[in-house]
């Protein structure tokens, strides 16, 4: 997309629009020259220069799924916000389309610090981001990296670097998987090469198998049924390109978590198949962190982990706007 005005204009959410705030689209890019596409919502009425807050996720979701109902949630209660499409999906540049990058997407949210800096109803001193599923990896990567950020909410995180490479609860955590995880995959690179295009992994698998695992059904629920379907969603639809996350194999995220000096806030459900992530994610921010005394992990008593994505009576949003609150304070 080039133009702002050949964004979708309808408004085609999983959810419904508030009345108590304004929404317009706008685009954006990022450093490797990325056009970024974006929902911005800001409270009615809203006047002077506005704590803002940049929103993305889950990793296979698009704005208009769980990304924009925290984006639109907080901006009732006073933020000026940006849900937007990562690199390679949704309404978002990016060729070949469908990959995944643990640079490129965390620089994408980098690059929507930068658009909010610069708009003139934003305080550049008071900007957040949040992070969905494994945009939460991908939120506290960035806050590693950029001092511009002042608070960051990891909201039932996954570490796509985690679990590409180990498996998920590192079952797969051996010389010898990895091996056969990129024999598979470098064998689909010459076969995409072949073919001019790139396969498709498939998005989450439908119809449902009686035997699938309790996770499995979970993301069934949200992507596959009418509370979060939406037709430019990777998961509700053909997925990931194959090859798309094979650089998470030797390019692990977090390295430097425990040097994040700014505010974050890990939010996860307790029955959360990927809760071990945010415990973790947070033991480790903590070691030897030069500001341990801002940093927080709220487990939320038998939530599972898309309930995160738009339980409205599970997701924590007053707590989300209180720590926000705080740390730009």
């Amino acid at each position: 997309m080039a133009q702002a005005e050949m964004l979708t204009n309808e408004w085609d959410k999983t959810f419904p629009q508030s009345n108590k705030v304004d929404h317009s689209k706008v685009i954006f890019h990022n450093r490797y020259g990325i056009t970024l596409a974006a929902d911005v919502y800001s409270p009615k009425a809203a006047q002077g220069r506005l704590p803002a807050i940049a929103v993305c996720g889950p990793f296979g979701a698009v704005k208009e799924q769980a990304s924009g109902l925290y984006a639109q949630t907080m901006a009732e209660r006073g933020f000026l916000t940006l849900a937007f499409d990562p690199s390679f999906t949704g309404e978002s540049g990016g060729q070949p389309r469908y990959m995944a990058s643990p640079d490129i997407n965390t620089e994408d949210f980098q690059a929507a610090v930068d658009y909010l800096s610069l708009r003139e109803d934003v305080d550049p001193e008071k900007i957040g981001i949040i992070g969905i599923c494994g945009w939460g990896g991908m939120a506290l990567n960035a806050a590693a990296i950029d001092t511009r950020i002042k608070a960051t909410v990891a909201s039932t995180m996954y570490d796509m670097a985690r679990v590409n490479a180990k498996g998920y609860f590192d079952a797969e955590d051996s010389e010898a998987a990895r091996y056969e995880k990129k024999k598979a995959l470098n064998a689909q690179r010459t076969a995409d090469y072949k073919n001019g295009s790139y396969a498709l992994a498939g998005g989450v698998v439908d119809p449902l198998p009686a035997d699938a695992p309790f996770f499995v059904k979970d993301y069934h629920d949200y992507y596959k049924t009418a509370r979060g379907y939406h037709a430019r969603s990777l998961n509700s639809n053909g997925g990931w390109n194959v090859t798309g996350t094979l650089s998470f194999l030797n390019q692990p995220i977090l390295q430097y978590s425990n040097e994040i000096r700014s505010a974050v806030l890990l939010i996860h459900g307790e029955k959360a198949h990927s809760c071990y992530f945010s415990r973790d994610a947070y033991a480790a921010m903590l070691e030897g962190n030069p500001n341990p005394e801002n940093k927080e992990l709220f487990i939320i008593p038998g939530a599972v982990h898309t309930d995160l994505y738009d339980n409205l009576a599970v997701i924590p949003f007053d707590k989300i706007e209180a720590f926000f609150r705080q740390a730009m304070a």
